[in-house]
């Protein structure tokens, strides 16, 4: 599915989705990963929802969101309430929804200007 076609200049949008596979600007990514509007990291480790550790989200926190959008795969499944107790005790908020919309509301929070994470299991 194709999410966003115009270019905003200089931030991170993800371009295309689709299970197992996104497109973030020009690069294509098979992998689990985080999105900010200035900065892609293509190589967070959990796979699935279950592979989700207070470690992983850590290391979402040190990047300092306002809000993360967790994009839990190709349904919405929600991670252990401790997980979301990690966050939300941090200030954080959270949204926990399927992959292809955590991407569409990712874009549009980013549009916005707003300091979000998108961490997405592909």
């Amino acid at each position: 599915m194709k999410l966003h076609d115009q270019k905003t200049a200089g931030i991170h949008l993800v371009r295309s989705y689709e299970p197992g596979q996104l497109q973030v600007g020009e690069t294509q990514l098979r992998a689990s990963c985080l999105i900010m509007a200035d900065k892609l990291i293509d190589d967070w480790r959990p796979q699935n929802i279950a592979d989700l550790t207070v470690e992983d989200l850590q290391s979402v926190l040190t990047l300092e969101p306002e809000l993360l959008v967790l994009g839990s795969g190709p349904r919405q499944q929600f991670p252990a309430p401790e997980l979301l107790a990690a966050v939300l005790s941090r200030g954080v908020g959270c949204e926990v929804m399927d992959t292809g919309a955590a991407c569409r509301t990712y874009n549009i929070l980013a549009s916005e200007g707003r300091r979000v994470v998108a961490a997405l299991l592909l």
